[in-house]
């Protein structure tokens, strides 16, 4: 176990004005709260924090975070108090131990909407303060060196937990070689058989490789120093879980990998990066396609470098690492790399997002927080986060915007800005008018189309690869829908106004208040989502339910005016009825969904509500403002047996401005077809129209619609 000194020691190697006497009062204070406490190995529990200590110190940290290891299980596992850590250590100090209190309590892999809310109070716990993330990470990381003696289901659990939150947490914060072994800790305990099979050809690779490996390094070395590139350069083995994903995703077997050796170079400067690139592809030939240039455009956790595969001796693919010893820094240390402390004093957290492109990611994240959703959609969002890398496409103004692959003009407007988002109705890609569903490509210039009062469809949250494109648009489809019931729930107490024959309106807050509701808006909501009836509202304003025969006839009944399925009202069609302005129609108020509208011949299924009475609404069709909506509507052809009978068919609708949604041939002679269309048309009279045309045609024997 470490000692005293030798913990001051470590610190002191990079923090000449270590502050000796505070970390020796955290040294004495856990070791004494713990005393006699043992861990799963029988080693003393004292030994744990101990060690959490000393992984932070292996990435600089300064003075307080390094206490903060020592003291943070001392509130959940001895008597010590908050009180007691902020009197002795200072209140920052304790504020960073409360912090990852609250985090061990917690359990990340359960049930999917308690594990969402657990993840939501980790990344509050972290939200103020990067450093209690930081420690969380060493002391999970210590945790999995020593998993070995935990019991079986447990250790399950523990894997899990790290594979799936802090492994990808460490590599969001641009840890990388903490990542790694996290990855690898756990991988050992949820796939052992895998693990093991692949440590072991890893070996029989190595030892038939013999010393080909020490001579590529030997290599590269001495060719870069005789074209002047002063380099340190460094092989490296490709991590076993590393190999294992790739497998799964190439769908391949081990002999099949031709890139589990690479090596890294070290060089002085940024210029001295491409110089040493210039040297290696005059050295060896590059495999197409395999080059990355991430100084000029850094990854989101700030990671910097080039990549580059090319086929060394053997016909051997090589990858090929090249960086600055800053970029090597940061690549292995991340947001620890910036330093927490500057001039003696600790750095601000706007200082530290300054410089940190993963604390940028991080504060983001936490922002989620605060668009709402359920849980479960949290941990979908954050989780898509966590494992995506990244595509680099820009604005017309030349902006960068890194993506997931995968991503399309939608995640990209919404990444520009919400507002973007929510009124994109189409895009340019390189200048060519594109799909939005088009899967972006890095170097693609995106520029987004928008038009003011348009909103997303609900269809988009399907299509979306970004969690904060998932969230906007599942927020402004709650907005919209919200409107519409409100909107419905006006009508409908209108209505009931005009049916009852009242000569004054309501005053919905009067109401509202009445009928414990916040404001009228909120009441109206109720009455148009189904939860209220319109009567109710009446009758909390002392209009009471009048007898039937005091109606005037004229009053009853008032008609709901629609105009189709996606306008300002939350309307739905029965499926498989179809109706078309003009029809006769009835609505069935659909509680939570709106209303349902059925044709009014539809006898068989609208007997189904014929005990509900209150559910019923009087409909009319509202054709103002020359709207063009198509509605569906199925059609019966006898057609004869012709060559290019279709083509004219298609024709004649097209003319008439109709379109063919739906054909379906069903019973065919040497003659004659019948066909079954679904034909998009704007009421009855355009159908009319098109039957008429469609009955002149001489191939035609006979048109009609299908009844309900």
């Amino acid at each position: 176990m470490m000692r005293q000194y030798e913990l001051v020691e470590r610190v002191a190697q990079y923090n000449p004005n270590v502050d000796e006497a505070l970390l020796n009062r955290a040294y004495v204070y856990s070791m004494k709260k713990h005393g006699d406490q043992k861990r799963a190995s029988g080693d003393p529990y004292f030994s744990h924090p101990l060690e959490v200590a000393g992984i932070l110190t292996r990435m600089r940290l300064d003075d307080a975070t390094i206490a903060t290891a020592l003291l943070h299980d001392t509130i959940e596992d001895t008597d010590a108090t908050r009180a007691e850590i902020d009197q002795l250590f200072g209140e920052e100090i304790g504020k960073l131990v409360e912090g990852l209190t609250k985090i061990g309590r917690l359990h990340l892999v359960s049930q999917e909407d308690k594990q969402g809310e657990n993840l939501r109070k980790l990344l509050l716990a972290v939200a103020d303060d990067v450093r209690v993330l930081l420690v969380k990470l060493a002391d999970r990381l210590h945790n999995m060196r020593t998993l070995y003696w935990v019991p079986p289901e447990k250790r399950q659990r523990i894997a899990e937990e790290t594979m799936d939150v802090y492994a990808p947490l460490a590599g969001k914060m641009g840890i990388h070689w903490m990542r790694e072994e996290l990855e690898h800790l756990a991988f050992t305990v949820l796939y052992p058989d895998d693990a093991a099979m692949i440590e072991r050809r890893l070996a029989e690779r190595r030892a038939a490789l013999g010393s080909l490996l020490a001579d590529i390094e030997a290599d590269l070395a001495e060719y870069l120093r005789a074209n002047n590139v002063q380099a340190t350069v460094s092989g490296r083995e490709k991590k076993p879980y590393s190999i294992y994903l790739k497998m799964k995703r190439k769908h391949i077997n081990f002999d099949n990998l031709s890139d589990i050796y690479g090596f890294r170079i070290i060089v002085a400067t940024i210029p001295d990066c491409y110089s040493a690139l210039g040297v290696i592809h005059t050295m060896w030939q590059s495999v197409p396609n395999r080059f990355k240039d991430y100084i000029s455009t850094p990854k989101q956790n700030d990671y910097r470098s080039i990549h580059t595969t090319v086929v060394g001796p053997r016909k051997q693919r090589v990858e090929l690492q090249i960086r600055t010893e800053e970029m090597h820094r940061v690549a292995e240390f991340g947001i620890a790399a910036h330093g927490f402390y500057k001039d003696g004093d600790v750095r601000t957290r706007h200082e530290l997002a300054h410089d940190s492109r993963a604390y940028a990611w991080l504060r983001h994240t936490i922002e989620l927080l605060s668009d709402g959703g359920s849980s479960a959609e949290f941990l979908e969002n954050t989780k898509l986060e966590l494992f995506q890398d990244r595509v680099f496409c820009f604005t017309p103004r030349g902006k960068l915007i890194a993506l997931p692959p995968g991503a399309t003009p939608i995640d990209f407007a919404y990444q520009v800005h919400t507002d973007v988002g929510n009124t994109c109705t189409g895009c340019k890609i390189n200048g060519h008018l594109r799909p939005l569903v088009t899967p972006l490509q890095s170097g693609d210039e995106v520029e987004i189309l928008c038009e003011a009062g348009a909103s997303p469809p609900s269809a988009w949250n399907a299509l979306a690869v970004t969690g904060k494109a998932r969230a906007a648009i599942r927020r402004a489809n709650r907005e919209a829908d919200r409107r519409k019931f409100v909107r419905l729930g006006n009508q409908l107490i209108d209505n009931e106004v005009s049916r009852r024959h009242l000569r004054e309106g309501v005053d919905l807050t009067v109401a509202a208040d009445r009928m414990n509701y916040a404001d009228g808006e909120a009441l109206a909501y109720a009455v148009g989502n189904g939860t209220v009836p319109a009567g109710d509202v009446l009758g909390a304003l002392g209009h009471p339910e009048p007898d039937e025969t005091a109606i005037p006839p004229e009053a009853s009944p008032v008609s709901v005016p629609i105009r189709g399925a996606g306008g300002d009202l939350p309307v739905h069609f029965a499926p498989k009825l179809y109706a078309i302005p003009g029809d006769k129609i009835v609505g069935i108020l659909d509680p939570g969904r709106g209303v349902t509208v059925y044709p009014a011949n539809a006898g068989d299924a609208l007997s189904a509500f014929a005990a509900e009475p209150q559910r019923w609404l009087d409909l009319s069709w509202d054709l103002s403002g020359g709207d063009e909506t198509l509605f569906p509507v199925p059609v019966k052809l006898v057609v004869a047996n012709e060559c290019g009978a279709l083509a004219e068919i298609a024709g004649t609708i097209a003319e008439e401005g109709g379109n063919i949604d739906e054909l379906t041939m069903t019973q065919k002679t040497p003659q004659f077809r019948e066909m079954n269309l679904h034909i998009e048309v704007r009421d009855r009279a355009h159908l009319a129209r098109i039957l008429d045309r469609l009955r002149g045609l001489p191939i035609i024997a006979e048109a009609g619609r299908i009844a309900n």
